[in-house]
């Protein structure tokens, strides 16, 4: 009897009993019960037995099943007992409230404020308990998924192949500003461009109205608003509804991201293109880039998303900055990137041999920089593009192992470093002449994150001020219709 809930089940017998018109005592009468215990009993504080169960279920002419059922017959009797419950929740203890009971003169309205009131409080909590190592845990469990299934998602790639064949475009060449109005206005929205969008936001999306409102041009360029455009669009696509926690939101944004590219550089048109590079020993990430025209990391995303499947090879991606943190990472074949504790690899800092770092310095800065490392794990060749554009600026880094190379353009790349991370001498540890040198003679200030003291995320969806979004959506609609 261990699994039957006392409060629902108390519900559904207070429900019948007075759909049958008894009383307490009428309904005692007939099972042998004082009223108290039938009270008690409805209010969830007394468990049935079984012997019990079987006579209400005659005197009430209801099937023993209709009792046990763990829905509430009623909005009034789902709302006292979330109400009940809520009692006895320690961040509704920690009010210092006396106990509410939920009596019948109390009015629903009143009971519906108080179980708002509730959840959010219980949101609030729980976004503020998501800690900084829970976020990056929650990360590195949706990474895990992406390299199980080499970050190619089938269903994302019908659904963006049906996008484009309904509006007519080939994926020959670059997406049009047509093109772009069309898909919007296929999933019912128009796009509008203003230079008062938040900052903390990449688009608002007015579903009231079917507006789209993106940054103006002097924040967006063409390719960034393509992006940002068929990203919000890929929410709609794929029903998202409002993220729960945190790892929601993280799984949101990898599938919305992942849309967009498949959208911008369709699968139909690109493996095609690939495989002809790929036949004559000249894949490169720059060349897609070109013929769709999209950014360097937009490109290497969208080869990661189709080289496994279709190509036959485990690559990895990186995004990092001068300082050689990770901003985002993937990887299906084996490169040995650091990870913390939690298993992360975002906010790690790589090794400085890595061709990821070295391009910084590199005499091919500005163009593509190839190069192979030698690892724990075996050898890699990597390309990597410095995005300027980004402030800090980028690199961005698509590599293979040593044996996968071959099909690419500057595999034959002099370039080749040694690294010893995570363990050995290597670049995380200062040499016995620098450190008897220097020791107690240098003291770095650090230069300050304002980040590093918040707690990650606050929100469910990190860095948003509703407030100030509401604020816009409310004067574009007044200019609009006024």
């Amino acid at each position: 009897m261990s699994t039957i809930d006392p409060l629902m089940f108390g519900q559904r017998v207070r429900y019948f009993r007075k759909r049958a018109g008894m009383t307490l005592d009428d309904l005692g009468s007939l099972v042998g019960k004082p009223a108290p215990y039938l009270s008690l009993l409805e209010n969830g504080k007394r468990e049935p037995k079984l012997g019990v169960i079987n006579d209400l279920s005659v005197a009430l002419g209801v099937d023993a099943g209709e009792l046990l059922r763990p829905e509430a017959p009623t909005r009034r009797a789902e709302l006292e007992v979330t109400i009940e419950r809520a009692q006895r929740d320690q961040a509704y203890r920690d009010l210092g409230l006396p106990y509410l009971k939920p009596g019948s003169r109390i009015p629903d309205a009143a009971l519906e404020h108080i179980v708002r009131l509730y959840e959010e409080l219980r949101g609030r909590d729980a976004a503020a308990s998501f800690t900084r190592d829970e976020a990056r845990a929650a990360n590195a469990q949706l990474r895990a998924e992406m390299t199980a299934r080499g970050n190619y998602f089938a269903e994302i790639e019908h659904l963006a192949a049906e996008a484009v064949d309904a509006i007519g475009y080939s994926g020959q060449g670059a997406m049009s500003k047509g093109d772009l109005n069309a898909l919007a206005s296929h999933f019912g929205f128009t796009v509008t461009r203003t230079p008062d969008v938040p900052a903390s936001v990449r688009s608002v999306t007015d579903t009231r109205n079917g507006k789209i409102y993106v940054h103006g041009r002097d924040s967006f360029d063409s390719k960034q608003a393509r992006s940002v455009i068929l990203q919000t669009l890929g929410h709609f696509a794929l029903d998202h509804p409002d993220p729960k926690d945190f790892g929601e939101f993280l799984r949101q944004r990898v599938e919305a991201n992942y849309f967009a590219g498949a959208v911008l550089v369709p699968e139909a048109s690109a493996v095609p293109f690939l495989l002809d590079a790929k036949t004559n020993r000249n894949l490169s990430v720059e060349d897609l880039k070109d013929r769709f025209f999209v950014s360097y990391e937009m490109a290497g995303h969208r080869f990661t998303n189709l080289a496994t499947q279709h190509l036959g090879f485990g690559t990895h991606f990186l995004r990092s900055d001068a300082q050689g943190i990770i901003w985002k990472a993937y990887s299906n074949n084996g490169v040995p990137f650091p990870k913390n504790s939690a298993g992360a690899i975002e906010g790690q800092r790589l090794c400085r041999e890595w061709g990821t770092r070295q391009a910084f310095t590199s005499d091919a800065r500005f163009t593509i920089h190839y190069q192979y490392t030698d690892t724990s794990e075996g050898t890699f060749w990597c390309a990597t593009f410095v995005e300027t554009a980004h402030e800090p600026a980028h690199a961005i880094t698509v590599g293979v192992r040593f044996e996968d190379a071959r099909w690419f353009r500057g595999w034959n790349t002099e370039r080749h470093s040694v690294s010893k991370c995570p363990d050995g001498a290597c670049c995380r540890f200062v040499s016995e002449e620098a450190a008897e040198r220097w020791n107690g003679y240098a003291w770095p200030s650090v230069r300050p994150n304002s980040h590093v003291l918040a707690a990650m995320p606050v929100e469910t969806i990190p860095g948003v001020d509703m407030v100030e979004i509401y604020e816009f959506l409310t004067r574009q609609e007044n200019g609009a219709f006024d």
